[in-house]
């Protein structure tokens, strides 16, 4: 047995079973290691940016960690925008990169570089295993990192004569954090705090937002204190059954006008909420003016078991109230538009589906209709790192092949991790990918008039349109192993996602808006 043997039969006995690749020569030991462990499950990406962006769909769907497998720092460095949004939404990762020889990094060749200092950006840990009878040992560090709460990715650094060496050690066993409920005092205190106050809210975020924790919090709200969640969650259901808590607003002047009155906060499993940018003349933090603020529960603690004593110590109800199954009476018609492209899919998703939503300005047409459809959860653009959308449903059909997967994209978005759909057609997962097709990057044209920059003209425009060349979808989805169909009317729209909904397996959908 080698270090990259110790190193894999370390992470599956840590229940730790995918493994989203795009490996290097510094990591021939560890792929061929996975013929000798077959429990390991090895998904080829031909971009890091979805190797990371699988292990975040697939960490917030299994609440356990994959791993990704990445050459050196430049492979981490181009999974790095989807390992930013995996921190924001506070997912287990075990990140493998693979570094030179210990006796080679002295050389300086071509490919070293700092990799502590690169991983460092957006891991909660760092290691590197210096040697054949570390591995192990190391590797059971990083999984106990990742699973420590509030959560994040742990990046193990594995040299390569690390991996080929011979080692005799054993598999160890991660120690598993578990997450502390708040206490009485703090319970009790928020208590009094809401009862006093004449105008209160909840923010809840993180795990404050899973299905338990929204039991919770819609017994707040039959007490009639007004809940808010995050405006991107990192998991949620959504639809009939569901509680709905209102959405803090992306803009955020039309966050505080909402919470206008509001003179008390308290957060649950969130912090603050603050504006996406910074805007000329606009406040940063999205709190009311002269607005107290109490935390329930940090992101590190039990936010469920504190919700739940908070509901208990208002003497809240024992449920509260949730959606209703209420689904469009009939099939849209007319071009095609996000609004009317929602209908359908509220018309036709599955119970157990998952949105991976990463439609930017298209989003808000899916969510309406959505919210009363069938039973489904909602993966969330957390960081705002665009080009989530594909890998998250790569991972999330990986963690959940049961499940109906669905992904939403801009197709500015889209194009950030196009790759995506090869290791879907690759690995045959039932995920259905619809491009909202309107051939520009919408929200930077709202962002720049927003930010006092104007209207764009002849030369800005060149940076935020995308219709020169039109991009060919469908051949593109093609050439990369799926079955496409362009859908420029509703009734088109209409018949392409029911039969998407209808069998299992890839297929993409190009909805020109």
């Amino acid at each position: 047995m080698n270090g990259a043997d110790a190193l894999i039969s370390t992470l599956v006995a840590n229940e730790v079973t995918a493994c989203f690749a795009n490996p290097g020569t510094s990591e021939m030991q560890f792929v061929a290691a996975l013929d000798r462990n077959p429990q390991m499950r090895p998904v080829l990406c031909l971009f890091e940016g979805v190797a990371t962006g699988a292990a975040d769909g697939y960490g917030r769907m299994m609440g356990r960690p994959a791993c990704t497998l990445l050459h050196l720092g430049p492979g981490y460095g181009n999974g790095l925008a989807n390992l930013h949004n995996a921190r924001r939404a506070f997912t287990p990762i075990v990140n493998v990169i693979g570094d030179h020889a210990t006796y080679h990094r002295q050389y300086d060749a071509p490919l070293a570089s700092d990799i502590a200092a690169i991983a460092s950006a957006n891991s909660i840990w760092v290691k590197s295993a210096d040697s054949p009878d570390a591995v192990a040992g190391v590797a059971a560090e990083a999984v106990a990192a990742s699973l420590t709460p509030p959560c994040g990715s742990a990046s193990l650094i594995l040299p390569a004569d690390s991996a080929w060496l011979e080692t005799t050690t054993e598999p160890a066993i991660a120690q598993r954090p578990v997450r502390s409920a708040p206490s009485g005092a703090t319970v009790e205190a928020v208590a009094r705090a809401l009862k006093a106050a004449a105008k209160p809210v909840v923010l809840i975020g993180g795990q404050a937002c899973s299905a338990e924790g929204l039991k919770q919090a819609a017994r707040l709200q039959a007490a009639g204190v007004q809940v808010y969640a995050d405006t991107f969650v990192a998991r949620q259901p959504r639809g009939a059954g569901a509680f709905a808590p209102r959405r803090m607003q992306y803009f955020g002047e039309m966050a505080l006008a909402e919470l206008e009155g509001v003179d008390l906060m308290v957060f649950a499993g969130t912090t603050q909420p603050v504006a996406f940018f910074a805007y000329p003349n606009r406040p940063s933090v999205l709190v009311p003016e002269g607005a107290g603020t109490l935390s329930l529960a940090d992101r590190a603690e039990d936010a469920v078991a504190a919700l739940a004593a908070l509901a208990d110590a208002l003497g809240a109800p024992r449920e509260g109230p949730v959606q209703p199954l209420k689904l469009p009476d009939a099939a849209p018609t007319g071009p095609l538009s996000p609004q009317l492209a929602g209908l359908s899919i509220a018309r036709h998703l599955p119970e157990g589906a998952i949105v991976c939503d990463d439609s930017v300005t298209s989003g808000g047409g899916v969510a309406v209709p959505a919210m009363t459809a069938r039973p489904h959860e909602v993966l969330a653009l957390t960081g705002g790192a665009i080009g989530a959308g594909l890998p998250l449903a790569v991972g999330a059909a990986v963690a959940c092949p049961d499940r109906k997967v669905v992904s939403l994209n801009g197709d500015g978005a889209a194009m950030y991790t196009i790759q995506s759909l090869w290791t879907i057609a690759r690995e045959s997962l039932d995920v259905t990918a619809i491009v909202f097709a309107n051939n520009t990057y919408r929200i930077l044209n709202i962002e720049m008039m927003r930010t006092g920059a104007g209207q764009a003209g002849p030369q800005a425009a060149k940076l935020l349109e995308l219709g020169d060349p039109a991009i060919d979808w469908v051949s593109l989805a093609k050439g990369l192993g799926v079955p496409a169909v362009r859908c420029a009317t509703a009734e088109e729209f209409e018949a392409a996602f029911a039969a998407a909904m209808a069998q299992r397996g890839p297929m993409f959908i190009e909805a020109v808006i």
